[in-house]
């Protein structure tokens, strides 16, 4: 029995909820929540890999609504890139790579690629990526897609020089190289190798591929 008129059985606050729209409420929308879904999915990533995270997963952890993840960012694959790009920030990072021009061109990409690596808080989504790409094919389309479309095919071709692409290719085989080796593999001694080292060592490599006529 209700005592007013209109609300039905489940009383005036217990209305039942709609299915497949995520909850509206200050928790799980506005602009907290897309900063909450990629930190969970930067964390399910590096934890569980590639395989094993899901869309599912990364909502629980973040404390939205599944519906929500994919609102935002659509599919895993578009979760996977976003949470990639957050470590990389090419929008920050290409425009302070390429100031000055050629000049220490090859110095500022390695430090900045070796930087990303060293720091903890990026480096985990980025050893999921690396572990997930060498099984995952969808894994390793957004590591190539990524590094080499939104990064350094961007800086080869800001640079006017001939053959950007395959310069951008060159670059990224030698420092997703590196990375495999020191922070996936852990081979010594390059595991162990001073940061500042390694910079010295690979930045006229890079030198050479991205500006060198």
């Amino acid at each position: 029995m209700t005592t007013d008129g209109g609300s039905g059985p489940h009383g005036p606050d217990e209305r039942p909820k709609r299915r497949g729209r995520p909850a509206r409420t200050a928790g799980t929308t506005g602009p907290g929540a897309r900063e909450r879904i990629l930190e969970a999915a930067r964390t399910e990533f590096a934890e569980r890999g590639y395989d094993k995270t899901s869309i599912r997963g990364i909502a629980k952890k973040a404390a939205v609504d599944a519906a929500l993840v994919h609102h935002y960012f659509g599919t895993k694959d578009e979760v996977f890139a976003a949470a990639i790009e957050v470590s990389f920030e090419p929008a920050l990072v290409i425009p302070a790579v390429l100031t000055g021009g050629t000049d220490g061109l090859g110095e500022r990409l390695a430090r900045y690629f070796i930087g990303v690596w060293e720091n903890p808080a990026t480096r985990a989504p980025l050893l999921a990526i690396m572990r997930s790409a060498l099984t995952h094919e969808a894994a390793a389309k957004v590591l190539r897609g990524f590094v080499l479309r939104r990064l350094l095919e961007r800086v080869a071709e800001a640079l006017d020089v001939p053959d950007p692409t395959f310069r951008a290719e060159l670059a990224a085989s030698h420092m997703i190289g590196i990375a495999m080796l020191r922070y996936v593999i852990k081979a010594e001694p390059l595991a162990s190798a001073d940061p500042e080292k390694i910079v010295a060592m690979v930045a006229p490599t890079l030198q050479r591929y991205l500006a060198q006529a």
